[in-house]
């Protein structure tokens, strides 16, 4: 379970440093409480406003100390120093900067989480999923052991980003100067009547005949998350994931979802209500398909063995 821990800002506005808000933060206890109850220990991927903010560091830091969450880092350039970069679209994605400054934001997001969580972070997720062809030697260098930036069956070079399409859902190490980085994916199955076929013709069609494809049931891209899934559909991509035997699924979603009103996803408190029964409906579907929680540690561990 991986929650982009982040601040409060308009998606639909252009990147910049300030101006966000830290709203949703308070919504942390609810969320650590509900998932507690479940059993399940979250990965917080926390970026630099989420770092500086104190109600922040006490929730999730008393949780980590007693072990029942992770604290990962979730970088977003434009707000994490040095500020050395035009704030832009292109530049919003962590692996287009040069990387000299890449490893300087790196560096500073690693030692602001150890100094204010008591641990330097082992997990990375790049903001937008955004890493490059340099990053995974900087985070091995930098003590990371597992980045979860790749979004599998995602393209985001529209927008200037990295282009995933034909990423595997299977974890891999990536082998960089004598060191291994594990690479996690967020998980993303493809259903539908066409089988593996549906992922190739997903990806050479237009976004109307995408469409004409899913209420057809031939072919439909699910990520496993509470925004914008149904739950019906998140429990049939377990199925198929069960299928294939992936090893790990890897659960995601935003913070500012915790607190109406922050994304497109949460708009109303009959919203929020929504998004912790598609929990309650997933996480008893995945207990009946024998599917148990799990940590970073953990995954680390099965991946060395």
């Amino acid at each position: 379970m991986t929650i982009d821990t982040e601040e409060d800002f308009d998606w639909s506005a252009p990147f910049a440093r300030t101006g966000y808000r830290l709203d949703s933060v308070p919504a942390l206890t609810d969320c650590q409480a509900f998932f507690e109850s479940a059993g399940v220990a979250p990965i917080y991927l926390v970026d630099w406003p989420i770092v500086a903010d104190d109600r922040a560091v006490a929730i999730l830091g008393a949780a980590r100390a007693a072990g029942r969450c992770e604290v990962g880092a979730q970088l977003h350039p434009w707000v994490t120093p040095p500020h050395d970069e035009v704030v832009s679209a292109y530049n919003s994605y962590t692996g287009n900067l040069p990387p000299d400054l890449q490893r300087a934001k790196m560096t500073a997001l690693r030692d602001a989480i150890a100094a204010r969580f008591g641990a330097a972070p082992t997990v990375y997720r790049a903001g937008r999923y955004g890493v490059g062809p340099d990053s995974a030697a900087m985070l091995a260098d930098l003590g990371f052991r597992c980045d979860t930036s790749v979004r599998s069956g995602f393209d985001y070079r529209p927008g200037h980003g990295p282009d995933y399409r034909a990423m595997p859902l299977h974890p891999w190490w990536v082998e960089t100067g004598g060191q291994r980085l594990l690479e996690m994916p967020v998980t993303t199955l493809f259903g539908g009547l066409l089988g593996p076929v549906g992922r190739w013709l997903y990806h050479r069609t237009s976004s109307n005949t995408r469409a004409a494809f899913a209420r057809l049931g031939l072919a439909e891209r699910i990520a496993l998350t509470p925004e914008g899934i149904p739950a019906a559909k998140a429990c049939a991509a377990i199925d198929l994931a069960v299928a294939a035997r992936l090893p790990v699924l890897n659960f995601s979603f935003h913070s500012p979802s915790l607190q109406p009103g922050n994304t497109p996803y949460v708009r109303t408190d009959a919203d929020l209500a929504a998004f912790y029964r598609w929990w309650d409906v997933v996480l008893g579907h995945l207990a009946k398909r024998g599917v148990e929680p799990t940590t970073a540690a953990a995954i680390l561990d099965m991946a060395q063995r």
